[in-house]
């Protein structure tokens, strides 16, 4: 199904690192502001800034798929803060991409625990819980995280819960689409998401329209450009199929969806 962007395909989820990037940032920046606005030593102050700052460097270190160097900087946020609750969520969201569950769960709600109204650690503990197929826990976290009013992107949350019910629960599912674009209707995760599940309805032609909003606010992957090809063909626009064939060709030769394009009848 957010967001530091691991965003996955087209149609997958937020993958979490961009919520790491950016979203956890600011939690990390507020939960700061709070605790500088407290009279407190200028140890204090201090000990914030090198969580910060050992936080971010971990961030960076995972995006790089550098995990160990990664562990030790999240490790030394929090020596320096060790009540640091966006440096527990961001070892959750580390933990996740080792494959260690366990150390997975706890740090996300070790970082609830510690900052109950965070919607960023809701949103990837979410995430968490639907890749394990925990579906009913994962809706409530995102419910959460999208409803929080200082939560400045709901959209992420909503259409995370579109994706995670999407097999399940389908009419629901767009339901929570159909929310994340209410809040921003140029959000392309939904979009595209929008537009797979008007063409696995037979919708073809409100399918096109919401691929054509999704181009003015995404640039294509394999998944968009795959499914515009099978939208396109259904609605016997043979310039349209062309046009999205040759750029699927072009600029992702060794994707999957070229080569079952490359199997397929037009």
């Amino acid at each position: 199904m957010l967001s530091i962007s691991l965003t996955q395909a087209a149609c997958g989820p937020l993958a979490l690192v961009s919520a790491v990037g950016t979203t956890v940032n600011n939690a990390a920046y507020n939960a700061a502001e709070r605790d500088l606005n407290n009279p407190r030593s200028s140890r204090e102050e201090q000990a914030i800034k090198v969580a910060i700052a050992n936080m971010n460097l971990g961030i960076e270190y995972m995006q790089q798929g550098k995990y160990e160097g990664a562990l030790e900087k999240l490790n030394r946020s929090l020596l320096a803060k060790p009540d640091f609750a966006p440096s527990y969520n961001v070892l959750g969201l580390l933990y996740q991409r080792l494959g260690n569950s366990e150390k997975a769960e706890a740090h996300f709600k070790k970082s609830l625990k510690l900052d109950p109204s965070d919607s960023s650690t809701y949103n990837n503990y979410g995430l968490f819980l639907c890749s394990n197929d925990r579906i009913d826990e994962a809706e409530v976290l995102f419910q959460n995280a999208a409803n929080n009013p200082f939560y400045s992107t709901p959209e992420i949350a909503f259409t995370n819960a579109g994706i995670c019910l999407y097999d399940s629960k389908p009419e629901i599912s767009e339901g929570y689409l159909k929310q994340a674009l209410n809040k921003n209707p140029n959000f392309s995760h939904a979009l595209i998401q929008m537009a797979d599940l008007s063409y696995n309805r037979g919708q073809y032609q409100l399918a096109h329209q919401y691929l054509e909003r999704y181009k003015k606010s995404a640039g294509h992957t394999p998944k968009s450009l795959w499914l515009g090809i099978r939208v396109s063909n259904e609605l016997g626009d043979k310039d349209n199929v062309s046009s999205y064939a040759l750029l699927l060709k072009n600029k992702f030769p060794d994707s999957e969806e070229a080569q079952t394009m490359m199997e397929w009848s037009f």
